[in-house]
């Protein structure tokens, strides 16, 4: 349960990785279910599991970043520049996944109804707070979405040309391999 400066501990692997898949499940469905329409089956299910398993990401990614305060992580590997970009876009990830999460937050509860987690809880709602709520906080979520999609592929692209060309062990710490 503890980061070395060769590989980060599992607990840390296993949120990186499992964000990484529930991010682009939520983008991918979020795109499908704005087009359902009223008389399609989905029209009520698939909404109440994007914002459940939203809510359930923004607990485990609050969960993270305190892993990762207590935790640390090994250091990143690079050149200067290549570190302070990592540093960078790791918090621009980071802010991009609150902004979604709030906006997501904002869009669902602009008509005053709690948001329902799976039926085990609710979060309550606060209502409009601003006139268009829901629209505006639509866009918002909307645009972020592709943001942090297109940030994660370059995340992603980032860990490959390290692995590839630098050879060194940034994608082998987050693999948990040596």
């Amino acid at each position: 349960m503890k980061n070395t400066p060769q590989n980060y501990d599992w607990l840390s692997i296993t949120l990186h990785w499992l964000s990484a898949v529930v991010v682009v499940g939520l983008f991918a469905i979020g795109l499908w279910m704005v087009d359902l329409n009223y008389y399609s089956q989905w029209y009520k299910p698939v909404p109440h599991w994007h914002k459940s398993v939203g809510l359930c990401l923004a607990l485990a990614t609050l969960f993270r970043l305190l892993w990762k305060h207590l935790k640390g992580h090994p250091p990143i590997e690079g050149a200067r520049w290549e570190v302070m970009s990592a540093k960078l876009a790791h918090g621009v990830i980071y802010l991009m996944l609150f902004g979604l999460f709030f906006s997501g937050y904002l869009i669902s509860t602009a008509d005053g109804r709690a948001i329902e987690v799976f039926n085990w809880f609710s979060v309550p709602a606060l209502g409009e707070i601003f006139p268009n709520q829901a629209d505006i906080a639509g866009e918002i979520h909307y645009y972020l979405a592709f943001g942090l999609i297109g940030l994660a592929a370059l995340h992603a692209l980032a860990a490959l040309k390290h692995h590839f060309i630098n050879k060194d062990n940034t994608l082998k710490k987050m693999l948990g391999v040596k």
